[in-house]
């Protein structure tokens, strides 16, 4: 079971068309990679190829 991360601030931002953009603070807090090919993944993904690099 994965554990809830509460958000706090600089963990996103908001798009120009206002949908939220978590930032790489967040994602090294929630600890793992989604594979959802996420604009700041700190973890590699690229979602066009489906690796990690």
């Amino acid at each position: 079971m994965r554990k809830i991360i509460p958000i706090e601030e600089g963990d996103y931002y908001l798009s120009e068309k206002g949908y939220k953009v978590f930032t790489e603070q967040y994602h090294l807090k929630r600890g793992y990679c989604c594979e959802s090919g996420c604009r700041h993944c700190p973890y590699g993904f690229e979602k066009k190829t489906g690796k990690k690099q």
